[in-house]
């Protein structure tokens, strides 16, 4: 299914806007309450926040983003993972699952694997957390059985002190569009290979703009098992299923 998506226009000279709720004025009224009281980060005060609409798993969801970050953007390797989580549901087994996203920006993969039925952690750097989890809850409070939690993660950073291996085990880690012209690659790797353990399966979906994107890929196989699971010609993106090698 593709996804659904409508820009929001209005008023964007002023920040942040809020995402309408739907609804009787009671009922959005104590949405909205609860939403403050389970904030935890207050989103950033961009100069502008826009509204993008979609549909995934018969349920509308209402993403707040700005252009004015990298994180608070819907790329397009998130639609196409989100495509692929919706339509290989009974095979992936999501329900109950526990799942780990890498680089969630504004939310809408971990949303989308909520409202499929799974624990989600949702992770990002600090100043993206408000906004991330304003989307989270906005679209999963009461409508899934699990509600997200959200967590700092800086890569290659205290991930043994922040995310034991001891304690914390994912069936599935989900990564995507995190492969771009930055220079975190290498601590993007031994993330993903932290959070992966036996048994893991990790999710990695990317549009391909660049030759360093080719040379984390050829990185990424060398420690991991790869297989290409979707190709998205019209938008570049490839879609890996990669689990990490053992000795």
């Amino acid at each position: 299914m593709d996804a659904c998506v409508q820009r929001w226009t209005e008023d964007e000279d002023r920040a942040p806007q809020q995402p309408r709720p739907e609804g009787p004025p009671a009922e959005t009224d104590m949405l909205e309450e609860s939403l403050r009281s389970l904030q935890k980060f207050v989103p950033t005060e961009y100069a502008s926040y826009t509204q993008e609409h979609y549909l995934f798993a018969g349920k509308k969801i209402i993403i707040q983003e700005s252009i004015e970050s990298y994180g608070a953007v819907v790329w397009p390797g998130a639609t196409a993972l989100c495509q692929y989580l919706e339509g290989h549901n009974e095979e992936l087994r999501l329900q109950d699952a526990k799942v780990l996203e890498i680089g969630a920006g504004p939310g809408l993969v971990s949303i989308v694997a909520s409202i499929l039925g799974a624990q989600v952690t949702a992770t990002d750097l600090p100043d993206v957390l408000g906004n991330l989890q304003y989307n989270l809850l906005r679209n999963t409070l009461k409508r899934t059985a699990h509600l997200p939690e959200v967590k700092e993660l800086v890569w290659g950073e205290q991930l043994e002190q922040n995310f034991p291996r001891s304690a914390f085990y994912y069936d599935y880690v989900l990564a995507s569009d995190v492969v771009y012209h930055h220079y975190f690659l290498d601590k993007l790797l031994a993330t993903m290979m932290h959070l992966s353990q036996p048994g893991t399966v990790l999710l990695w979906a990317n549009k391909f703009r660049f030759s360093t994107d080719y040379e984390f890929l050829d990185k990424f196989k060398q420690v991991f098992d790869v297989a290409l699971l979707a190709e998205y010609p019209e938008s570049s993106v490839k879609l890996f299923k990669g689990i990490l090698k053992w000795d």
